[in-house]
């Protein structure tokens, strides 16, 4: 089988590639930003793979596929990936996207594994075919309603826009603070404006709001009303799905967006292996790297290594996740079944909620971690 080769010398090259598909939302209303972090991870992983020969003297390519946050439009490039020959499939950030293209992988055969969404139920059924990096929205939610319970917020308000990961989101915060004493309000933004929405918070009392919301719109209009009312003053702001993560948060937001916490998958301190990629993401985005793009360069650096082991077949893919073992830019990567999560998880990446400094939003403040 292609792959099985024992290297007593420098293989022959075969110049035939082998191919992985990715989906990634690099134009609107995908949140491109976070897009070009993730492909910027999983160009530079697939750069380096080369340099080091390949996967056994095959070069490993890359076809890249705009999502745009469209689940239709990600089924249907899942479809022609499939056509193309592809091996597997990597990326999506959005997690409802995310979840279309593994239904439809889970359905043709096609190993997926998922870089950076987080639905608990990435299937309707458990699957062997997908795999996930980013931890189950559960995991990450749970030690977000940790932290608002740590600083005093039992009295949580949500603006969300309808979304099955949004409503899952807000399911698991009201199940986890509810034994505690903490309470959920559900603001409903398809019919509420952010004038409504500050005196919805003033009317209950509401401690904290959650931005369970696009990036920039609605999200900017909203931090600007609630920082600008002074009924408001003690409200804390949080945005666990991460829109503060990126530069266009800053640069939309200016000092108006520091401390907002949100939810990170970096470990408190890179290893000598993350801060090299570090670097040299740093210097092919010419800006500081998010999660976002480690997950694409450590998605590549687990299917590299895959491919390396037992070669293209996919159901020989597939069956692997189970074996893998791979030293990660944030750990070591390993996947296994977790209740409640429908495909095979990498048990657990680290998990930070962090905050934008306000005495510089450029620097961020780890504030829990998990």
């Amino acid at each position: 089988m292609s792959g099985m080769v024992t290297q007593v010398r420098p293989p022959r090259r075969d110049e035939t590639n082998v191919r992985i598909g990715a989906l990634v939302p690099l134009t609107p209303p995908g949140w491109a930003q976070a897009g070009r972090h993730l492909l910027a991870g999983l160009e530079l992983a697939v750069r380096e793979v080369n340099d080091g020969g390949g996967i056994v003297g095959r070069p490993l390519e890359l076809v890249v596929r705009d999502t745009a946050a469209d689940p239709d439009r990600a089924a249907s490039a899942v479809e022609e990936l499939a056509g193309l020959g592809v091996a597997a499939l990597t990326g999506e950030y959005h997690s409802v996207v995310a979840r279309a293209a593994a239904t439809r992988a889970d359905a043709l055969g096609l190993p997926f594994l998922c870089s950076s969404a987080v639905l608990d139920a990435l299937t309707d059924r458990p699957t062997d075919w997908v795999a996930r990096l980013p931890p189950a929205q559960s995991r990450g939610w749970q030690l977000y309603a940790d932290h608002l319970l740590k600083a005093g917020h039992s009295r949580i308000a949500v603006a969300a826009q309808p979304s099955v990961y949004w409503a899952s989101g807000t399911r698991i915060l009201r199940d986890h603070l509810a034994p505690h004493g903490g309470t959920v309000v559900e603001l409903d933004m398809s019919t509420l404006d952010p004038t409504a929405v500050c005196d919805a918070l003033a009317a209950r009392r509401a401690t904290a709001l959650l931005l369970l919301v696009g990036h920039p719109e609605p999200a900017v209009s909203l931090v600007r009303a609630v920082r600008r009312d002074p009924r408001l003053a003690h409200v804390l702001i949080g945005a666990p799905a991460g829109q503060p993560e990126f530069a266009d948060w800053t640069a939309s937001l200016g000092d108006d967006g520091a401390a907002v916490p949100f939810l990170r998958y970096l470990p408190e301190r890179l290893g000598p292996l993350g801060a090299r990629v570090e670097s040299a993401l740093r210097e092919r985005l010419a800006a500081s790297p998010s999660f976002v793009a480690f997950e694409g360069y450590d998605a590549v650096l687990v299917l590299a290594e895959v491919l390396r082991a037992g070669g293209t077949d996919r159901a020989r893919i597939a069956g692997s996740w189970p074996r893998i073992a791979v030293e990660g830019t944030r750990g070591r990567i390993r996947f296994s079944r977790a209740p409640g999560v429908s495909v095979w998880q990498w048990t657990w990446p680290p998990v930070q909620v962090v905050d934008r400094d306000p005495a510089q939003p450029g620097r961020f403040r780890i504030l829990h971690t998990g």
